[in-house]
């Protein structure tokens, strides 16, 4: 069995998350935690938790994707990859346009306004369907919410752990 080393983690990308077992052969319901979905029908082999799986089979089904491990050819078995992530390495990500930015890498940035003073630290990345809202924990332990937005976010800076927001004013003194 292969297992990761904690710095290996570290350059992985999260893709799905392992639900409930789904029916008596050993197919376990993975939630996606990507916007390419697609991704999961050509996987041969993929890490659940600290283990590399061999994917045996894959379906879709309503918002899951139904996926059948080799190494947990029994359902009571594959019951206990439930709660785990699967992840992909980050070569392997789904390549980005200009401008966009994987979950993960918004997700820990610490926040500050246009005079660089400190707001708080992403910890959440909501979707709201017409734009994302970047959730971040005040530096006073309050919560802030950004809309993801060019007028509002001037800059992120995965590299050096930063974003710098232009908050409107209603919003930024709303506690």
């Amino acid at each position: 069995m292969t297992r990761l080393s904690p710095s290996a983690a570290k350059k992985r990308v999260t893709i799905g998350k392992v639900g409930a077992a789904h029916g008596i052969h050993g197919e376990m319901r993975i939630i996606p935690l990507t916007d390419f979905t697609e991704r999961f029908a050509s996987m041969k082999e993929v890490m659940v938790g600290d283990e590399l799986l061999h994917v045996e089979s894959c379906k879709y089904h309503k918002q899951y994707v139904l996926m059948k491990f080799r190494e947990y050819p029994v359902r009571e078995d594959a019951m206990r990859l439930t709660g785990k992530l699967l992840t992909v390495d980050r070569s392997e990500a789904a390549p980005l346009s200009e401008g966009e930015f994987y979950t993960f890498d918004i997700i820990g940035l610490t926040v500050y306004d246009s005079e660089g003073r400190e707001l708080g630290q992403v910890e959440n990345v909501l979707r709201t369907g017409s734009n994302d809202v970047y959730q971040a924990r005040r530096t006073d332990g309050g919560e802030l919410l950004i809309p993801a937005l060019k007028a509002v976010v001037k800059e992120i800076d995965v590299a050096g752990g930063r974003m710098v927001v232009d908050m409107p004013e209603e919003i930024s003194d709303a506690h």
